[in-house]
C-alpha cells in the first residue's frame, strides 16, 4: 500500500510529462515583466501595480462583453452575473490606489524622468474597456497610430455596438418606443441623452414588477458605473497627492484631464430618470 508521505511526495515533487502551477500560469513570462529602469527602490511597485490592474482591466473588458453578447440575445441573467463580476474587480482595483499612494513625491520623482513618454494616457487595455461600455471619440484612437494591430483592434472595438447600445436595442425589442435616430445611430461617436431612452427606462422603474429584468439590468449598469467614477477620482486623488498638478508624462494634462474624466456618464438616462422619477 503506499503510504500517505510518498503519495503526497509524488504529487508535490513529480511533474515529469505534467503541466505545473507555474506552466499553467506562464509565471516565467509573467514574473520576469516587471523591468525596472532605474535604480529607485519603489518603480517595482508602480510598474507591478499598473500591469496588475491591465490584467483586471483585461478580465472587465472579458466580461462586458460577454455580458453585451447577452443582451443582444436577450439572455440577461447570465449578464447580471457577468456585471455583477465588474463590480467586484473595480472595488479591488480601488484598493490598489491605496497602496500606490505609499508612494511619495519624492520617491516618484526618483525615477520619473527614466519613464519617457510612457503614459497610462496611452493604456490600450483602459481605451478598450471604455469602447466597450460606451466611451467613444476617435481622436482616442492616435496614440496608437505607430500600432497598425493595436490600431485596427481599438478601430473595431470603436465602431462595435457598446453594452448600453444593445441595452437600449433591448428595450426596444420589449415593446418600448426609441426613436430611429438612436437605434440607427453612429456607433463611433459619443452617446447623446435621448428623451425616448429616458422615458422607457421610466417606465421600466415606474413599474419594476412588469419589467424586472430590464430594472435588473438597469441597476447592474448604475453599479458599474458607480465603481468606475469612483476608481476614476482615487486615481485623480492618487495622482495629485503624488505629483500635484503638473503635466503627466507623455505630455497629458494629469489632474486637469482626470478631473474632466469625472464629468463623463456612460449610461446618461440611467442618472438623470432619477430627478425625474
Amino acid at each position: 500500500m503506499t503510504s500517505d508521505k510518498t503519495l503526497e511526495e509524488g504529487i508535490f515533487t513529480d511533474f515529469e510529462g505534467r503541466m505545473s502551477y507555474s506552466d499553467y500560469l506562464c509565471l516565467d513570462k509573467v514574473l520576469a515583466a516587471q523591468r525596472p529602469v532605474s535604480d529607485s527602490h519603489d518603480e517595482l511597485l508602480f510598474i507591478t501595480i499598473h500591469q496588475a490592474t491591465e490584467l483586471w482591466m483585461k478580465l472587465m473588458r472579458h466580461e462586458v462583453l460577454g455580458a453585451t453578447r447577452s443582451i443582444a440575445a436577450d439572455d440577461l441573467q447570465p449578464a447580471f452575473k457577468m456585471l455583477a463580476r465588474v463590480s467586484r474587480i473595480q472595488a479591488q482595483i480601488i484598493q490598489s490606489w491605496d497602496i500606490l499612494s505609499t508612494l511619495t513625491p519624492a520617491d516618484y520623482l526618483a525615477f520619473r524622468d527614466r519613464l519617457g513618454q510612457a503614459s497610462g494616457f496611452q493604456s490600450a487595455g483602459y481605451r478598450l474597456l471604455e469602447f466597450a461600455l460606451g466611451n467613444r471619440d476617435r481622436s482616442l484612437l492616435a496614440p496608437f497610430r505607430h500600432d497598425t494591430a493595436m490600431h485596427a483592434e481599438l478601430a473595431a472595438a470603436l465602431a462595435a455596438p457598446s453594452i448600453y447600445d444593445e441595452a437600449v436595442h433591448c428595450l426596444a425589442r420589449s415593446g418600448f418606443e426609441i426613436a430611429e435616430t438612436v437605434l440607427a445611430r453612429d456607433r463611433t461617436q459619443t452617446w447623446q441623452e435621448d428623451r425616448t431612452v429616458l422615458d422607457a427606462w421610466r417606465q421600466v422603474y415606474r413599474d419594476v414588477d412588469r419589467h424586472w429584468d430590464l430594472y435588473q439590468l438597469a441597476e447592474k449598469l448604475v453599479d458599474v458605473e458607480d465603481w468606475f467614477q469612483q476608481w476614476r477620482f482615487r486615481h485623480l486623488k492618487t495622482v495629485e497627492r503624488i505629483i500635484g498638478m503638473r503635466r503627466g508624462t507623455g505630455g497629458s494634462a494629469g489632474v486637469t484631464y482626470l478631473k474632466k474624466a469625472l464629468d463623463f456618464a456612460f449610461f446618461p438616462e440611467l442618472w438623470a430618470l432619477r430627478t425625474e422619477l
